[in-house]
């Protein structure tokens, strides 16, 4: 039975579409809409699991990643 993984998304506007990365892998996709780039990395990494190797993924897995926001002054 396969294994799932809670990961994080964190996507953005750029230009006209939207640019997803997922931080944990540093993997990223990129969608048209907001969904369109979500789906998009979710089979960018559902991809990256079913064809890596176990020892690479445990190189480049970040287990410890926080979202947060963050408070400046500016000007």
């Amino acid at each position: 039975m396969p294994q799932r993984r809670q990961l994080t998304a964190v996507i953005e506007r750029e230009g006209d579409g939207f640019v997803s990365l997922c931080p944990e892998l540093d993997i990223a996709s990129q969608g048209d809409t907001v969904e369109e780039a979500h789906a998009n990395l979710r089979e960018a990494v559902a991809a990256y699991f079913e064809t890596a190797p176990p020892e690479e993924i445990a190189g480049r897995l970040h287990q410890d990643v926080f979202v947060t926001r963050l408070e400046v002054e500016v000007g």
